[in-house]
């Protein structure tokens, strides 16, 4: 487990340090903390650690939030079809089989549900759930992609991680869980990053048509 703090000022990096010491052993080692000092980011931060795991030759990456909205059960149903060769990237979708969005205000799911029908529309990605932030990659992809071009840092990251998973033939999985709204703490979501994934699509889009993604 790798936990990539940016400076949190709660205390997540001694947090997490400190769960690492009292484990101590072999389950203690497998617990890693990446501080960053300053806020850098959500997508440098995933990008950061898609290097960690490849670095150190794992085979398999799982995404996900640390604020208890993804639950850690699901991890098993996510890597299965990864681990068995069904799909490169399996998505933990919010709108398969229904919606699946617990304490959400409706603002915010209309605007999250818009987003996918907006992003289908332009890019034909065959995904329902494009903003998910949880995740099994397996590593053959990140070895693909060129993550230096990877520019996007808000929620239009996963959108462009995808896209570009997808137009490069590997095979994409959604698996239906259940997303939770953190109780704790307070959403990243700006304008600032809505325009910024309003204007990635088109962005990916073009640059695929015209051979430069």
């Amino acid at each position: 487990m790798l936990v990539v703090d940016d400076d949190s000022p709660d205390g997540t990096g001694d947090l997490v340090e400190g769960l690492a010491t009292e484990l101590a052993g072999e389950l203690g080692a497998r617990i890693h903390l990446l501080r960053r000092t300053g806020k850098f980011g959500l997508g440098t931060a995933y990008l950061e650690g898609f290097r960690f795991a490849l670095e150190r030759g794992y085979e398999a990456v799982c995404e996900m939030d640390a604020d208890w909205s993804h639950n850690p059960e699901d991890l098993p149903r996510l890597l299965a079809p990864v681990a068995v060769g069904e799909a490169d990237v399996v998505i933990g979708s919010r709108y398969i089989g229904g919606v699946r969005i617990m304490n959400w205000p409706l603002s915010r799911l209309i605007l999250s549900w818009s987003a996918g029908v907006y992003t289908r529309a332009i890019t034909r990605i065959p995904v329902h759930d494009v903003t998910a932030g949880f995740k099994c990659i397996h590593r053959r992809v990140l070895e693909t992609l060129d993550l230096g071009r990877i520019r996007s840092n808000g929620y239009s990251f996963q959108i462009e991680v995808n896209y570009r998973a997808w137009t490069a033939g590997f095979r994409l999985q959604e698996v239906p869980i259940v997303f939770t709204e953190r109780t704790e703490g307070t959403s990243k979501m700006s304008k600032g990053i809505v325009r910024e994934a309003a204007w990635k699509v088109w962005e990916l889009r073009l640059r695929h048509l015209f051979g430069r993604l």
